[in-house]
C-alpha cells in the first residue's frame, strides 16, 4: 500500500511538474506509468520504471495554458477513478476554431489578391491605344472651361424629346407580333374565313405603313443623334483649333515636335528620290488612289482634304503624273509643295486658283516631249483642323482608248505607274468606281483584283451614288456592289459617297451638305440596302485613317531592318573598292571641287607683273608679226629713199593702230588670260590629284569665258597710248639700239627659215638628200627647180632687182627654160620668183643688221654724212616698244579688273550648277559617286526610319 501511494504521489507530482515546467517528461509516457499503478500487472509482469525526464516540447495545444491540480482520490483495488478534462477540451476547442478563422481569413485574402492580380494582367494594355488621342486633347483641362461647355449640351428636357416615345414602339411592336406570329386556337378570329377580303387587305396596308413609319423615325433619331454629335465634333475642332494656334505663337514656350505624318512623308520623299539600284524596293505603305478617268479619284480626295485644290476639266484627262498629299493636322488650313516655302491659304479663293495652276504647271511640266503621262511625283502638304493623318498618292485615271493627242503608249504607262504603286504590299489601295454608269464597263477592278486578289488592302468607294439610285432601274444592284457579289474584286470594306452635282464651283461645304442630305432622304438607307457606316466621305475618311495607321505599324519596322542590312552590304562594299577614301557624296565632292576651283582663280592674282608682260608681248608679236612683215616693212624697203621708207611706215602703222592693232591686243590677252587660268585648272597636283573633276572644272572653264567680255572702253584707251608709242623715233641710248638691231635679227631670220621651208618643199630635196636618204624629186619639182636655178643667175647679175619681175624678163626666163626643153607657165615663174626674191631680200636685211650694230653714233646725228641708212631698226625698235607698253597696259587691266570679273564668272558659273541637279550628275559621274549617294540615301531613310520608330512608340 505504501508503494502504491508514493507512487501515486510521484505520478501527481510529474502531473503537476510536467505541465507547469516547459521541456518534461511527455503525457502519453505518464499515463502509461499512472495506468500501470492503477491496473497492477499479473506477478509475473515485472513493474514499468518511470523513464528518465528529457528536454522535448510538448504537443499539446494547450501547454500555453495553465492547469488547474487536480487530487487524485485514493486507490482502491477494484475501482478506477474517471479523470474529468472537459473544460479543458472545451477551450481547445475553441482556440483551433479561432486559428481556424485566421487562417481562413488570410488565405482568403491571399487567393483573393491572387486573382485580382490574374484579371489585371488578363486586361488589355489600354496606354498602347493612347496614340489615337492626339496631345493637346489631354491638356484641354487648362485652356477649357468645362462649367462653360456643359451649359452648352442639351438639358434632359431636349434629351428626353429626342428620345422615342415607347409607348408608340411598344404598339408598333405588338402589331407586329401580332402579324407574324403563328397563332393559337384561341386566334382564329383573326384568321376567320367569314372575314371580308377587303378588311384583309386594309389591315395588311395600315401593319405595312406603320413599319415604315417606324423606321422612319428611328432613321430620323439617328439622324438628330448624328447632327448632335457634328456640331460637338465642330465645337471640338474650333477648341483644338485655338490650342494649336496658341501653340503655334508659342504661349507656352515649349519647342513643338514636328508631328509623325510629317516624318513619315519626308521619309517618302527621300524614298521616291532613292535610285534603288541594289533591289531596295520601298514597301512603306500609303493609300493609292486608283480609278477609270472621270470616275471621281480626285473628287474624293479633295472632300477628304477638305478644299477644292486640284485642276479640273470636263472629260479632259487632268491629273498626268502622281500627286502625293500628305494630311496632317494644323491651326490653319493651308497648302505648300515640298520645294517651295510659299503657302497657299485654302480658305481663300485667289490662293486655291493659284494652287490648281501651280499643280497643273507642275505636271505639264514633268511631262517629256511626246508624251502625255509622267512618273515623276508632285509632292504637296495639306495642314488643317480636323484632317485625319494619312498620305494619298492620286493616279492618272486608267483609259480604255487612246484618244487623238495623246501619246500611243498612254494607255501603257498608266497601267505601269499604277501597278507601280499597287505592287507594294503595304500600300493600301482605294479603288474608286463611277457609280452613274455600268459596272462591266470598269477597268480599275480588274487590275486591282490582280494587284490584290484577297482583298487584304483595298477599299472599294462608289462615286456619284445619287446619279446611280436616279438612273438604275434596280437599286439592289447597288446594294450588291456595296456588299461585293457584283464585281470579282475583294476588298476590306465597301463605300458609297456622294462628291456634289458636277459643278466645279461648288464648295466643300455645300458639297457635304448635299450628301448629308441625300443620304438623309436616300431610299438606301431607309430600306437598310446601305449601312449608316459605309456612307459620307466623313466615315471613309476615318475607316482609311485607321487602316493607313494599322499598316504603318505592322510594316514599318520590318522596312527599318531592310534599310539596316541594305546599309551594311554598300558599307562592306564602299571599304573593299575605296578603303583610303571618305565617303564623299555628289553634293560633298561638288563642293570640294568647287573650293578647288575657287583657289586655282585666286592663283591667278599671285601671277608675277614680269611674267604677264613676257607673256602677252610674246603673243602679241606672234599675232602682228605677219602682218608688221609683209605689209609694212617689206613694201617699205622697196623704197629707193630714206624719206620714202619713213612716209610709207607711218602711213601703214596709223593705219594699223586705228583699225586693227588694240582688237588684236585685247583678243590676245583674253586669250592668255584664257591659257593661264586653264593652265592653273588643268596642272596636276601630283598626289593629291583627283581626275574624278576634270569634266567639272573643264565645263566650268568653258562656261566662264563663255560668259566673261574684256571691257568695251578697253580698245579705245589702248588705241591712244599704242599711237602715242608708235610714233616715238627717239631711241636713247646704245642698249635699246642693239636691242631693237636684236629683235629685228629674230624676226627676219624666224621669216628666211620659213621661206627656205617653202622653197624646199616647192623644188624638192637637193642632191645631198637624195643620195643619203633615197630621196627623189615629183615632175614639178623639177620644173621649179629649174625656173628657182634661171632665177637666181638673174639676182646674180642684179642685187638689187626690184621686188617685181618685167614681162620681158618674165619672157627670157620662159625661153631660157623651153631651151633646155622644160616648159614653164608665166605664173609658176611668178610664184618661184617671189620666194626666191624673198630670201634673197632677207638675207640682205639681215647682212645689213650686221653694218647697222655700229650705226648708232649716225643715228644720233640723223645719219648726216653717212652713206648708212637704219631706218629699219628704227622701224623694229618702235614695234618693240609699242609691244612693251601695250604689255604692260594689257597686264595692268588684266590683274586689276579683268582677273576679278573672271573670278566673279567663275562663281556665278559654281553656283548655277550646284542649283542644277542634271549638270552635277552629268559632270560627277562614276562607281565611286553613285556608291557614295546610294549610301548617303540609304543612311537618311533609315535614320528618318529609326526617328519615326521612335516617335511612333512615344505617341504609344
Amino acid at each position: 500500500m505504501w508503494r502504491a501511494r508514493r507512487a501515486c504521489e510521484v505520478c501527481q507530482s510529474l502531473a503537476i511538474t510536467g505541465y507547469a515546467v516547459r521541456g518534461t517528461l511527455a503525457l502519453p509516457r505518464l499515463h502509461l506509468i499512472s495506468r500501470g499503478l492503477h491496473h497492477p500487472r499479473p506477478p509475473t509482469a515485472r513493474p514499468l520504471r518511470p523513464p528518465l525526464r528529457a528536454s522535448c516540447q510538448p504537443f499539446s495545444s494547450l501547454s500555453h495554458l495553465p492547469l488547474r491540480r487536480w487530487k487524485l482520490s485514493p486507490a482502491k483495488p477494484s475501482y478506477q477513478p474517471r479523470r474529468h478534462f472537459w473544460p479543458a477540451r472545451l477551450a481547445a476547442r475553441l482556440l483551433r476554431l479561432r486559428y481556424l478563422l485566421l487562417g481562413s481569413a488570410v488565405g482568403g485574402g491571399y487567393t483573393a489578391k491572387k486573382t485580382f492580380d490574374q484579371w489585371k494582367d488578363m486586361m488589355p494594355d489600354l496606354s498602347d491605344y493612347k496614340w489615337i488621342v492626339p496631345d493637346f486633347v489631354w491638356q484641354l483641362d487648362e485652356y477649357i472651361d468645362w462649367e462653360k461647355f456643359s451649359k452648352t449640351l442639351p438639358d434632359s428636357e431636349t434629351l428626353a424629346k429626342l428620345i422615342p416615345d415607347l409607348d408608340k414602339l411598344a404598339g408598333s411592336f405588338s402589331l407586329l407580333k401580332d402579324l407574324f406570329s403563328t397563332g393559337t386556337s384561341g386566334e382564329t378570329a383573326f384568321r376567320a374565313t367569314d372575314a371580308s377580303e377587303s378588311d384583309k387587305q386594309f389591315k395588311k396596308v395600315t401593319d405595312k405603313e406603320k413599319v415604315e413609319q417606324l423606321q422612319e423615325e428611328l432613321l430620323r433619331t439617328q439622324l438628330k443623334y448624328q447632327r448632335i454629335l457634328e456640331r460637338l465634333e465642330k465645337e471640338n475642332k474650333e477648341l483644338r483649333k485655338l490650342v494649336l494656334q496658341r501653340d503655334d505663337k508659342g504661349i507656352h514656350h515649349r519647342h513643338l515636335k514636328k508631328s509623325l505624318i510629317d516624318m513619315y512623308s519626308e521619309v517618302l520623299d527621300v524614298l521616291s528620290d532613292y535610285d534603288a539600284s541594289y533591289n531596295t524596293q520601298d514597301h512603306l505603305p500609303r493609300v493609292v488612289v486608283v480609278g477609270d478617268q472621270s470616275a471621281g479619284k480626285t473628287s474624293v480626295l479633295e472632300m477628304i482634304a477638305q478644299a477644292r485644290i486640284f485642276p479640273r476639266g470636263s472629260g479632259e484627262m487632268m491629273t498626268r503624273s502622281p500627286v502625293k498629299v500628305t494630311l496632317s493636322e494644323g491651326p490653319h488650313h493651308v497648302a505648300l509643295f515640298k520645294d517651295s516655302s510659299r503657302e497657299f491659304d485654302l480658305t481663300k479663293e485667289e490662293d486655291l486658283a493659284a494652287l490648281r495652276r501651280e499643280i497643273e504647271l507642275r505636271m505639264r511640266k514633268n511631262v517629256k516631249e511626246g508624251c502625255t503621262v509622267s512618273p515623276e511625283t508632285i509632292s504637296l502638304n495639306v495642314r488643317g483642323p480636323g484632317l485625319q493623318r494619312m498620305v494619298l498618292v492620286d493616279l492618272p485615271g486608267v483609259i480604255n482608248t487612246v484618244t487623238s493627242g495623246m501619246a500611243p503608249d498612254t494607255k501603257e504607262t498608266i497601267f505601269s505607274i499604277s501597278k507601280a504603286y499597287m505592287q507594294n504590299p503595304n500600300a493600301i489601295i482605294l479603288c474608286i468606281q463611277d457609280g452613274s454608269v455600268d459596272a462591266e464597263r470598269s477597268i480599275v477592278t480588274d487590275l486591282v483584283s490582280q494587284m490584290d486578289p484577297h482583298g487584304r488592302r483595298t477599299i472599294f468607294v462608289l462615286t456619284k451614288v445619287d446619279l446611280a439610285e436616279k438612273n438604275v432601274a434596280s437599286p439592289s444592284r447597288i446594294q450588291q456592289i456595296i456588299e461585293g457579289k457584283l464585281f470579282p474584286m475583294k476588298a476590306l470594306g465597301y463605300f458609297a459617297v456622294v462628291t456634289g452635282k458636277g459643278n466645279s464651283s461648288e464648295s466643300i461645304e455645300a458639297i457635304r451638305d448635299y450628301e448629308e442630305e441625300f443620304f438623309q432622304n436616300s431610299k438606301l438607307l431607309k430600306t437598310s440596302m446601305l449601312k449608316a457606316h459605309q456612307v459620307t466621305t466623313r466615315n471613309l475618311s476615318l475607316a482609311v485613317s485607321d487602316c493607313f495607321w494599322k499598316m504603318v505599324r505592322e510594316s514599318v519596322e520590318q522596312q527599318a531592318d531592310s534599310f539596316k542590312a541594305t546599309r551594311f552590304n554598300l558599307e562592306t562594299e564602299w571599304k573593299n573598292n575605296f578603303p583610303r577614301l571618305r565617303e564623299l557624296d555628289r553634293n560633298e565632292l561638288f563642293e570640294k571641287a568647287k573650293n578647288e576651283i575657287l583657289d586655282e582663280v585666286i592663283s591667278l592674282s599671285q601671277v608675277t607683273p614680269k611674267h604677264w608682260e613676257e607673256i602677252l608681248q610674246q603673243m602679241l608679236w606672234e599675232r602682228v608679226s605677219t602682218h608688221v612683215i609683209e605689209n609694212i616693212y617689206l613694201p617699205a624697203a622697196q623704197t629707193m629713199n630714206s624719206g620714202t621708207f619713213n612716209t610709207t611706215v607711218d602711213i601703214k602703222l596709223k593705219q594699223w593702230t586705228d583699225k586693227q592693232l588694240p582688237t588684236k591686243a585685247v583678243e590676245v590677252a583674253w586669250e592668255t588670260l584664257q591659257e593661264e587660268f586653264s593652265r592653273f585648272m588643268t596642272e596636276p597636283k601630283g598626289k593629291e590629284h583627283d581626275d574624278i573633276f576634270d569634266k567639272l572644272k573643264q565645263a566650268v572653264k568653258e562656261e566662264s569665258i563663255k560668259r566673261h567680255k574684256w571691257n568695251d572702253f578697253a580698245e579705245d584707251s589702248l588705241r591712244v597710248i599704242q599711237h602715242n608709242a608708235l610714233e616715238d623715233r627717239s631711241i636713247t641710248d646704245k642698249q635699246q639700239w642693239d636691242a631693237a638691231i636684236f629683235f629685228m635679227e629674230e624676226a627676219l631670220r624666224g621669216r628666211l627659215k620659213d621661206t627656205e621651208t617653202v622653197l624646199e618643199n616647192m623644188v624638192g630635196p637637193d642632191w645631198k638628200k637624195r643620195w643619203l636618204y633615197w630621196m627623189g624629186r615629183s615632175q614639178e619639182q623639177s620644173v621649179h627647180n629649174e625656173t628657182k636655178n634661171e632665177l637666181e643667175k638673174m639676182l646674180k647679175c642684179n642685187e638689187e632687182h626690184p621686188a617685181y619681175l618685167a614681162s620681158d624678163e618674165i619672157t627670157t626666163v620662159r625661153k631660157n627654160l623651153e631651151s633646155r626643153g622644160v616648159e614653164v607657165d608665166p605664173c609658176l615663174i611668178k610664184d618661184t620668183w617671189h620666194q626666191v626674191y624673198r630670201r634673197h631680200f632677207l638675207k640682205t636685211a639681215l647682212s645689213h643688221c650686221n653694218l647697222c650694230r655700229r650705226g648708232f653714233y649716225y643715228y644720233q646725228r640723223h645719219f648726216v654724212d653717212s652713206e648708212l641708212e637704219c631706218n629699219d631698226v628704227v622701224l623694229f625698235w618702235r614695234i618693240q616698244r609699242m609691244l612693251s607698253i601695250t604689255a604692260n597696259t594689257l597686264r595692268q587691266q588684266l590683274t586689276n579688273t579683268e582677273v576679278r570679273r573672271l573670278e566673279k564668272n567663275v562663281k556665278e558659273v559654281l553656283e548655277d550648277f550646284a542649283e542644277d541637279g542634271e549638270k552635277k550628275v552629268k559632270l560627277l559621274t562614276g562607281k565611286r559617286v553613285q556608291l557614295a549617294e546610294d549610301l548617303k540615301k540609304v543612311r537618311e531613310i533609315q535614320e528618318k526610319l529609326e526617328a519615326f520608330i521612335e516617335a511612333l512608340h512615344q505617341e504609344k
